[in-house]
């Protein structure tokens, strides 16, 4: 038998080598932008196009290279912070220079040109998929230049895998946020296809979080500080107020380095136990400094996951922090014993002191027998048949943008086979009641059906939406003063990605500069007190399904809108209302579920009621 296993051609393992750490556009900013902070730059520049398919390009004014690392860089295991195995548990830095450089040349052309500060001439280089093009001086500026171009030309089934560009420039701009929160000192600039799109300046850490996430959470952060033997915490936690269900800001830097830590994670959130409803969740910024010997940072091959000595006692002393900030700002309510109306408690002397019982004061003269008495303390009347009177005037119109898109193309309702309806039970009839301002209960040809109000609407509501967006009929309504949103940098690039959509969902939406926004109209039936947070609502689920699937960014904003629009429970009904919505919900094509999967109602059969009976 033939021997099987052989050395791979240096080639072919620098891709493999390259697919660890490079894995899209993303992972080489991320790589080149670290190289240029620890190269002591000032002002760092990301150049995009094509989402860094066709260029990513990174100029820095840091220190530079010389001509021999400037082509030592580029070797395979070349370093500036490694000289032997004990220095992998004392790095103190991303790495100048180095490492990542071997796996990018080996997927991509890269063009390089660097100078030394006290160097008349520069050193130009470039490299094609590990292959050296051409090295000579040139006269550049302090500093470096990388461009890497056509990622992945010599890997084309990798290529054909990356996202759409709205993806992958989303993935950049995570990427590019997380280097930029954790150094407020340096000045940085993204330009995406020949438009500057975001300028930080150099600030302190908490105006840096308002420029990249905006005035709203800024003003939200209370500040954490503490300094152990074991760890150094700084950086911000947001006011339990400022929760979310979605749409927060969580972020761990470990000496410099962002790292994702579900067990530090709880910590935080442990903090915010009973302060806050379970579905949301606080946004923070914390940063902590250790001895780098206390931690591994190579256990993940992106460095993203790091490995702590002293993991039990940093925990307690985030926890700890946590919730002695949210007690200082009074996010949690505690005792005053400083208030002008507190109880006067005497101080003890040791002598006796005579107390006083209450004085109850009673009336001896009180008959109950005598009626002219009575009627003073009878209780006033209530006519309790108002309580029961069906509150339709006023009420929210539960009607949904069109009303021709939930009928069928001849105009009648349609009703499914299985759930045919009884001869009494039919548009504009009364034969059924809501119960405990929950259900609609009716009677059908078989037995009963209760129908959950709020998931039908929703149901009614989505199909709408949906038809508006795909037949582009906007259906919006005017507003008198229009509202103002800031939104983050991720936000705003969905909001570029699918205009028509979130134009046709009902929105109108000027853009103000500074990622702020003005909303000018809304969808027919949504309040205008929650315009903002419905918005945020439909990017958000936008972001998370990708811009770039088309019908599930669809799903994902009818679904926003028709949970915010639908009527809630316990709203009394009119019998037209209930009318509309059980006519309306049998015209669907699906009126068993909602978008989500819920049922929306449920039958009881003619034998499920005698079986009940016997």
């Amino acid at each position: 038998m033939s021997d099987i296993i052989r050395l791979l051609p240096d080639s072919i393992a620098n891709q493999i080598a390259a697919g660890e750490v490079i894995q899209r556009p993303s992972s080489v900013v991320k790589e080149l932008v670290e190289n240029s902070v620890d190269a002591g730059a000032k002002t760092i520049s990301v150049i995009i196009r094509d989402a860094g398919k066709t260029l990513i390009r990174v100029l820095d004014d840091g220190v530079g290279m010389s001509d021999t690392d400037a082509r030592m860089a580029f070797e395979r295991h070349a370093t500036s912070k490694i000289k032997d195995a004990a220095d992998l548990f004392n790095l103190h830095s991303f790495g100048f220079r180095g490492e990542a450089l071997a796996s990018i040349v080996a997927i991509a052309q890269v063009d390089l040109r660097t100078r030394k500060e006290g160097q008349e001439l520069g050193i130009h280089i470039e490299y094609a998929g590990s292959k050296l093009l051409a090295s000579e001086s040139v006269a550049c500026p302090v500093g470096c230049d990388f461009q890497v171009k056509n990622l992945f030309f010599n890997v084309p089934a990798r290529r054909k895998f990356l996202k759409s560009n709205d993806t992958e420039f989303r993935n950049i701009l995570n990427e590019f946020e997380r280097v930029v929160l954790i150094h407020p000192e340096i000045e940085f600039h993204l330009i995406h296809n020949d438009i500057e799109l975001y300028t930080y300046r150099e600030a302190v850490l908490k105006k840096r979080i308002e420029d990249v996430f905006g005035k709203n959470l800024s003003q939200s952060l209370l500040s954490l500080d503490i300094d152990t033997s074991l760890v150094n915490v700084k950086g911000f936690v947001s006011t339990p107020g400022f929760a979310k269900k979605r749409g927060y800001q969580q972020y761990f830097f470990v000496n410099g380095r962002f790292m994702k830590h579900p067990y530090f994670h709880k910590a935080v959130l442990s903090a915010f136990d009973k302060i806050i409803e379970p579905d949301e969740m606080p946004s923070y910024f914390i940063s902590l400094n250790v001895d780098p010997q206390t931690i591994d940072v190579n256990i993940h091959p992106t460095k993203t996951e790091i490995k702590f000595e002293n993991e039990k006692a940093i925990w307690q002393i985030l926890n700890s922090l946590v919730r002695e900030t949210l007690c200082k700002s009074s996010s949690i309510p505690n005792l005053d014993f400083n208030q002008d109306d507190a109880i006067d408690i005497p101080v003890y002397t040791g002598k006796p002191v005579s107390v006083q019982p209450p004085h109850v004061q009673v009336n001896p003269n009180y008959n109950p027998f005598n009626t002219a008495d009575k009627r003073s303390y009878e209780r006033e009347t209530v006519d309790w048949e108002k309580l029961y009177t069906p509150a339709s005037a006023g009420k929210k119109n539960v009607l949904p943008p069109e009303d021709d898109v939930l009928l069928s193309s001849g105009g009648e309702i349609r009703v499914p086979e299985q759930l045919s309806l009884s001869p009494e039970f039919s548009p504009g009839s009364t034969s059924y009641f809501q119960f405990r301002g929950r259900y609609i209960v009716s009677s059908l040809s078989s037995g009963l059906v209760l129908i959950d109000q709020h998931r039908a609407h929703m149901r009614i509501l989505y199909d709408g939406y949906v038809a508006n967006i795909i037949n582009k009929k906007k259906v919006s309504e005017r507003l008198l003063f229009p509202e103002t949103i800031e939104v983050s940098s991720e936000e705003a690039l969905v909001i570029s990605s699918i205009p028509e959509e979130i134009e046709y969902a009902g929105f109108d939406l000027c853009f103000l500069g500074n990622n702020t926004y003005s909303i000018n109209a809304l969808p027919s039936g949504i309040e205008p007190s929650s315009a903002a947070a419905l918005l945020k609502s439909m990017l958000h689920n936008a972001i998370e399904v990708g811009c770039e699937v088309q019908d599930e960014i669809v799903d994902a904003i009818a679904m926003s809108l028709a949970k915010a629009a639908a009527i809630p429970y316990n709203k009394i009904l009119s019998g037209e209302e209930m009318d509309y919505i059980v006519a309306s919900l049998f015209a669907s094509s699906s009126p068993n579920y909602t978008p989500d999967g819920k049922n929306v109602l449920i039958t009881i059969s003619d034998q499920e009621l005698r079986n009940r009976f016997k």
